[in-house]
């Protein structure tokens, strides 16, 4: 029997598509001022650890093309139960870390770096499961990269640090978080 199907042949061409439009006019389709806010934030601070504009633009390029072909998953309904059960668990998981995140901001001597990096790691565990054979290994090498950055304990304790820019960078990523938070959008 012919394995051929349409909708996953549609399916292919979108997340193909969409992964290969991945700038900043693309993103704003996708997401909402806020958003775009804390994403921007994260490029600078994440471009001033890295000394790299071009490994700055990777991570946040390589976290909209995630996300994109997430959202093309969710739309074309190829998720099933216990993927979308392991998706929901990400979302919640996600919204604690953002708690976690403005609250070692907002009160001094809290911060923990193994705390942020171990639900990090969590999170990107959890992807992993709800997406799994649904993207390449490609786009699982994206996860990869964009947590692992963001797990770093080096880049975790610079951002935390009260060094400026990161001082900066980071009340403004917590500031739209907070937003996210409150418009509960994450």
């Amino acid at each position: 029997m012919d394995a051929f199907s349409t909708k996953s042949l549609v399916l292919q061409a979108q997340k193909k598509l969409l992964s290969k439009m991945a700038s900043k006019a693309t993103v704003a389709v996708f997401i909402d001022d806020t958003s775009s806010e804390v994403l921007d934030e994260l490029y600078r601070a994440t471009k001033e650890f890295t000394r790299s504009r071009k490994e700055a633009q990777k991570v946040l390029k390589n976290l909209v093309k995630v996300a994109v072909k997430l959202g093309v998953l969710l739309r074309g309904g190829q998720l099933g139960g216990e993927e979308l059960a392991l998706l929901q668990r990400f979302r919640h998981r996600a919204r604690r870390l953002a708690m976690t995140a403005v609250s070692f901001h907002q009160v001094d001597f809290t911060f923990d770096r193994r705390v942020l990096a171990a639900a990090l790691h969590e999170c990107r565990d959890l992807l992993h499961q709800a997406v799994g054979a649904h993207l390449t290994a490609k786009s699982h090498g994206r996860i990869n990269h964009v947590f692992g950055h963001l797990a770093d304990c080096d880049f975790l304790a610079a951002l935390y640090g009260p060094a400026e820019p990161y001082r900066s960078h980071l009340r403004r990523i917590c500031e739209g978080l907070t937003r996210m938070l409150d418009d509960d959008s994450i």
